[in-house]
């Protein structure tokens, strides 16, 4: 008996109703996936398709008991148990060594490596198990708001959450990358004895896997699997200017002007959310912004790009609610009375996933903000903000949200980056609140959400502009200061802020935002409360001291524009991270896995956050292989050795590697 035959390319197995799949995908890579009871589907999910299967070299046992499959420095041996027939799939790199292996099947516990349960309606629970190598390291993952880098021995939920993106994919000590192919909501346990993955629904079995002998290199494959972030426009490169929010045309005008007479470099201003006057008009209030096209105007003629907020969410009394219910174009609630976020009236979401919606929406947007010459949107409540996140409650065009829910802030990515390229514009950067496996592709410049104005969340950020850049999403960016809880006039909150602007300074994209205490209420002309405007959140709020500190970086940021356009340049050509893991640069010494506090800025500057109350002063590791300058010193200090570096509240703690430094130290004076 044979179990094994070669397709097209591809390593099949079949037994029992089960169909395994493994195609060559990619330089080093391998994609595996297994059907029951039916052909295995080519569904999009985060993989970019392949027009053809090529590169792997199969080979088949005489006995047909096993067989492998090879493809450059990977290779997957497939070997049926005998004890249930059960296949085991091992894989290991070019020298032989085992990367990752299925737990083995059959035998008197009957356990299923790749474990299908029948749901109503033919999907399945599925749950994939591996044997775990207790001393194997994960990064990547998302964005998870917690303080820990190696994710071995964590659960993680894979759904989207206010401040939490899903993407299921991590960068391996062990020397491989990992992508779980499916959208479903799900979770995933790295445990010490296996690692779990399991979806609540779904169709099929579906991940990735690449041998790499670097981060970089696992990096790159991965990028070139799911696609490479466009390259940032040259307004990325500078200073943001936020607030929740400016409520009228007149503020924002007012804060432009100010900035121009201060001589302080503005980029983006951005107009936050209800400057329209139902969710889902997707359109200027007239009450106040009377003459949006001339704000706009105005604000180039100042050499400062407008960018404004979109909200997928579509109020019952919006303009638009009728037609896009009968069209079909919303977000359909299983059961219940159809409200999916319950915030200044009763809403429900465009369908993102919904190419007739993405059309809709975009012609709206691109007749009531295009047409007036802004070109970069703020995609806000990206998950989406379901506010009970019952994701088994929800279906989407593309399916249930329980089997396809993840692709959802992806789609919303899209829907703006292929309207944006239909209308000729080159260069797109959007921000938005969310992201999955290939967002990166259409301009997405993810946020880690309303996060709290605290040092908590503030090191929190950094484990997760990490992990982002290692789950292949290298536009990244906070709220400076945090969103929650920022008293504008309190002296402790104002040190925070400058503690984290020195951390925004050296993140890919610098912006200050927040909803600062006290906020004032706002009534329209009709006598409705509005959304409330927060208090100052300019440079010039906090005081004299943060003001001189506040304008040297982003002096700072101006000066590092080439560097941080070289870094946006490397990212688009190979998916590189711009905020990188030490170990990414310094693959080969240990000490460097397990920082959560300090991370490379590109290749050259290492960057150590003051992140805790009242400090002054740090530890700061330095890698070896390489000499580092104190930037605030100018002392030379040798790398493998941690020391103690002073940080008085005008400066953080900045290191350039040896080789670059002249370069480097005159920016950042």
């Amino acid at each position: 008996m044979n179990y094994f035959s070669e397709e097209n390319g591809s390593l099949i197995f079949r037994e029992n109703g089960e169909t395994v799949m493994v195609t060559p995908w990619g330089t080093n890579s391998l994609r595996v996936r297994s059907a029951i009871l039916g052909e295995i589907k080519e569904t999009e999910a985060a993989l970019l398709p392949k027009e053809e299967i090529s590169g792997g070299v199969i080979h088949l046992e005489e006995d047909g008991m096993s067989a492998v499959i090879t493809n450059g420095a990977i290779a997957a041996k497939l070997i049926v148990q005998p004890w249930g027939r059960a296949l085991q799939i091992t894989f290991t790199d070019a020298d032989g060594k085992v990367l990752l292996q299925e737990i083995e099947n059959g035998g008197a516990l009957q356990l299923k490596a790749r474990q299908f349960k029948t749901l109503p309606g033919g999907s399945f629970r599925l749950k994939a198990s591996f044997i775990s190598d207790p001393k194997e390291k994960i990064y990547g993952m998302g964005q998870y708001q917690q303080e820990r880098m190696n994710l071995k021995g964590c659960s993680l939920e894979l759904a989207h959450r206010n401040s939490q993106a899903s993407i299921p994919f991590y960068v391996s000590s062990l020397g491989y990358g990992f992508l779980w192919n499916n959208p479903a909501i799900g979770e995933v346990h790295f445990g010490l004895n296996t690692t779990q993955w399991v979806a609540e629904s779904t169709r099929q079995l579906d991940y990735w896997i690449t041998a790499g002998d670097t981060p970089a290199k696992i990096m790159e494959a991965y990028a070139d699997a799911t696609g490479k972030a466009p390259m940032m426009p040259e307004y990325g490169l500078g200073f943001w200017q936020c607030k929740l929010r400016y409520y009228n045309q007149e503020q924002v005008l007012d804060i432009a002007k100010e900035y121009k007479k201060r001589d302080i470099p503005l980029d983006v201003l951005v107009i936050d959310y209800y400057h329209w006057k139902r969710c889902g008009d997707w359109r200027f209030d007239e009450e106040y912004f009377p003459a949006p096209e001339k704000m706009v105007q105005k604000l180039k003629e100042l050499g400062i790009e407008t960018m404004v907020s979109i909200w997928p969410q579509v109020d019952w009394r919006s303009e638009n609610y009728e037609e896009m219910k009968q069209q079909g174009l919303l977000v359909k609630i299983n059961a219940g009375i159809d409200v999916q976020m319950d915030f200044h009236g009763n809403n429900v979401f465009m369908d993102a996933t919904n190419p007739r919606t993405r059309k809709y929406v975009w012609e709206k947007c691109r007749k009531n903000y295009g047409s007036l010459g802004i070109q970069t949107f703020w995609l806000d409540e990206a998950e989406p903000e379901f506010t009970t996140y019952d994701f088994e409650n929800y279906r989407y065009f593309a399916g249930p949200v329980a089997e396809v829910g993840n692709i959802y802030p992806r789609e919303y990515a899209r829907l703006f980056y292929e309207g944006q390229k239909l209308d000729g514009q080159e260069e797109i950067v959007n921000l938005i609140r969310c992201a999955w496996a290939g967002s990166q592709r259409y301009g997405a410049l993810v946020w880690s959400g309303d996060i709290m104005s605290t040092y908590e969340d503030f090191r929190k950020q950094i484990c997760a502009g990490i992990h982002m850049g290692l789950s292949g999403i290298p536009w990244w960016t906070t709220d400076i200061g945090g969103f929650h809880g920022g008293v504008t006039e309190d002296e402790e909150f104002r040190k925070l802020l400058v503690r984290w602007f020195q951390f925004g300074t050296f993140c890919p994209v610098m912006r200050i935002h927040g909803c600062r205490q006290p906020v004032e209420q706002i009534v329209d002309a009709s006598g409705e409360v509005r959304e409330g405007t927060g208090a100052d959140n300019e440079i010039w709020s906090y005081g004299k001291e943060a003001y001189s500190i506040l304008v040297k970086h982003i002096r700072i940021r101006e000066r590092m524009r080439d560097y941080t356009r070289s870094l946006m340049k490397e990212a688009h050509e190979t998916g590189a991270p711009v905020i990188r893991a030490m170990f990414y640069e310094f693959p080969e010494d240990a000490s460097c896995y397990d920082i959560t506090d300090a991370y490379m800025f590109g290749s050259d500057v290492l960057v150590a956050p003051i992140c805790h109350e009242n400090a002054y002063s740090r530890t700061v590791y330095l890698p070896k292989g390489a000499k580092w300058l104190h930037a605030g010193t100018g002392i030379w200090y040798e790398g493998g050795r941690t020391i103690v570096a002073d940080a008085p509240l005008e400066r953080m703690p900045l290191f350039l590697r040896e080789g670059r430094q002249a370069y480097l130290d005159e920016m950042l004076r």
